[in-house]
Parts: structure tokens; sequence; C-alpha cells
């Protein structure tokens, strides 16, 4: 029976597999671990969200908002964009809400990228991106970070960009490394982009969780790069609702358009009482992205901690909440042989790395990631665990 599920598949859905990081999760529950592999908090999200979205239902908030999303939260994404991304956006015809930034991103790429067009990846990444191409029937072409800082060769870039190029894919903080893009980095990416006419897909989720006084930046908000941008975020992330799937893409009206088309016959809306809610998430004050960031500070000095005393080297995050680490030392054939003993023997889930890498990279096999976005009683016993960890 098996073979002839099989036999049926698509041949687009055999050029990928189903996700490393949801699979993990299930590893870990079947074999009681403590999951530092899915990038989820396991922490409440704000008592004030809890009240908005119980508010909203009791409002009867509960048919279909308009497909490209509720008003009140269009017009709340459009002043936080403006005051910390200085992006101008007018939420009548550049905001569409969409169920997660997974949503948005894959409804992006089909809606602005034709079959056979090349998009720029940048490698190692999320690993979502690879069958996002590969669903709106892109190629995607990669272009190298390297340790220890995961910079990027100028020339290797310029190198990818040509006359099939449509879109490059930006993920900043960045998932898996925690990399940080600067300023000088964007504005190299811009000229390109520009030179070129590409456009540039952000992925902006963690911009609030930023270490060591780094400053989160919006490659939208540079010179001559408002008509080539898409900026994408979430709720996820920032206020601890993941499983919300609320997010949303900011774009030019040209752009929204298509996109706001394709995401009304995926997914029709995302949940309106959710949406409701996130107008009060999105509003929170100053104060909020303050604390959120000093307990952020705080759970990554403890992981790194943990990563010191049982030897395993690490890249240090400036921002998101993921450690990469290299475990070539511990003398395991890979890092699926490695993760599978560390979540059977060990027991603590992480990912394997070579999810986030394409097939060709040699590197792909030497790297683990760990989250820490974790309340402190699973990253303490997530430690007490780790102690016998030792070498083949």
């Amino acid at each position: 029976m098996q073979s002839q599920a099989i036999k049926f598949a698509s041949a687009r859905a055999n050029l990928f597999q189903e996700s490393v990081i949801r699979e993990m999760s299930r590893l870990a529950a079947q074999h009681k671990a403590v999951n530092l592999a899915q990038g989820l908090p396991d922490f409440p999200c704000p008592p004030e969200l809890k009240e908005a979205v119980t508010r909203a239902t009791l409002d009867n908030v509960n048919q279909y908002a308009i497909t490209w999303g509720d008003k009140f939260l269009r017009q709340a994404i459009a002043e936080k964009a403006a005051r910390f991304n200085g992006i101008k956006a007018d939420p009548e015809t550049d905001i569409t809400v969409c169920c997660g930034a997974t949503e948005a991103m894959v409804a992006t790429m089909m809606a602005l990228v034709d079959p056979q067009e090349e998009v720029i990846v940048f490698e190692p990444f999320y690993e979502n991106y690879g069958p996002d191409a590969i669903l709106s029937g892109a190629v995607p072409r990669y272009v190298r970070m390297n340790p220890p800082d995961w910079s990027f060769d100028e020339q290797e870039l310029a190198r990818a960009f040509n006359d099939k190029t449509r879109a490059i894919i930006i993920n900043t903080p960045h998932n898996p490394t925690g990399k940080v893009f600067s300023r000088e980095e964007l504005n190299v990416i811009a000229g390109l982009c520009q030179k070129w006419g590409v456009l540039a897909l952000t992925d902006e989720i963690y911009e609030h969780i930023l270490y060591d006084g780094r400053e989160h930046i919006s490659i939208a908000s540079l010179p001559g790069m408002e008509d080539l941008s898409v900026t994408i975020n979430s709720l996820s992330k920032t206020y601890s609702v993941t499983g919300w799937r609320v997010g949303w893409a900011i774009a030019r009206p040209e752009l929204t358009l298509p996109i706001r088309k394709v995401h009304d016959f995926l997914t029709v809306g995302a949940p309106a009482p959710l949406q409701r809610a996130g107008v009060t998430a999105v509003n929170m004050p100053q104060s909020y992205y303050d604390e959120l960031k000093r307990e952020y500070e705080e759970r990554r000095r403890y992981m790194l901690e943990t990563l010191e005393q049982i030897g395993i080297e690490y890249y240090m995050p400036q921002g998101a909440y993921y450690a990469f680490c290299d475990i070539s030392k511990f003398g395991h054939k890979n890092d699926l042989a490695f993760t599978k003993y560390l979540v059977k023997d060990i027991g603590v889930a992480v990912v394997p790395g070579g999810s986030f890498f394409g097939a060709d990279n040699p590197l792909k096999h030497k790297y683990v990631r760990f989250c820490f976005s974790r309340q402190d009683e699973t990253l303490k016993a997530a430690r007490a665990r780790l102690q016998d960890l030792k070498p083949l």
C-alpha cells in the first residue's frame, strides 16, 4: 500500500522531504527527551494577549476576516513598521495578513516568481526556503555564508545574479546561525538587486531578539529598495504565540495584489479572533521589547555556558534564539547519527545541521542547532542530561 501512495505523489512533492525540525520534536516526545529542537517558546505568551483573544471571541469576532487581513491589525502593523523598521506602508494596499510567516513566504514566491526563474538563497538557510522554491517552480541558487561570522563573499554573491534571477531571500536575524546582517552587507545586496531588477524577500521574524547592542535593519528601508522588497514578519517569535499562525507581508501595491490573490486561494485568511488579538501584540510598549531582549540575553548566556561545560564548539549568536554548533570532534558518522544518539541515549533533542544546507555542501553534516527559547526548568534539565555526553 505504501508503494501505491508513493506512485501517486507528484514529481514536485518528491523533490523534498518532510520537515526535519518537526520530526525531531516527534522523536523528543517518543523518547521523553528535552526538546531543544523546534523553534518554539515553551513558556506562556504575555497575559495581555490571552485577555485580548478571549475578548475578541466574546465580541463574536469568529467569522472570516477580510481576506487580506483584519482592518485593525493591518493599521497596527503599518504603524509598527514605520516605528521600528522605517517602512511606510498603506494598510489598505500594502499589507497582506497570512497564516504565519511560513504562508507569507510561499504565497509571495508563488505570486512573484515564475517557473525556472532563479531565487538566491544564503546557505545555511531555514529549511522551508528550499521547498518554497520548488513549490513555486523556481530554481534555488545557493550562496555560502562562511564561519565564524557567517559573512558572504561579495564576488560570489555578485556572480549569482544573472538574467534569470527573480529574487533573493534574506533572513535576519538568521536561523540557524544567529547572524544579523549589517547595514554594509544589506547595502551590497541592495545594490545588486537594483542593478538586476531583483526582488528582496526578507524574513524578519526575529527582529526584536538581538544581542550585544546589534541593530536590526529592514532592507526595504534602504534607498531604492521600496519597490523591490517584500518584508515578511509574524507574531510568532516576538510574542511567543507560534501556534496562532498570524503573519504578514508588506510590499508595494503592484507586488501586494498578486500576493493577496495567491493567499486567498491558499488559505482564505488567518484566524479572525487571533488577528484581532494581534492588535494588542503589535501595540505593546517599548518596555516589552526591552524586557524581551533582557530575558533572551539570559537564556543565551545559560545555553552557551552549558555548551562550554560539555565541550561543544558554538558560533556566537548575534540574534534569534539558536546556537549553531560544530560537533565534528565527537566522532559520530554525521549530524544525523549524533542527533539520534543525543535524543535516544542522552535524552536531548536538537536539529541536525544537514537540513539547513543544499545537497552539494560538503560541510552540511558537521553541525547541529540548539534552540534556547525555553523556560529555566527546561534549560536546566537539558544541562543535567548533557553532562553525560562524551566523544566516542
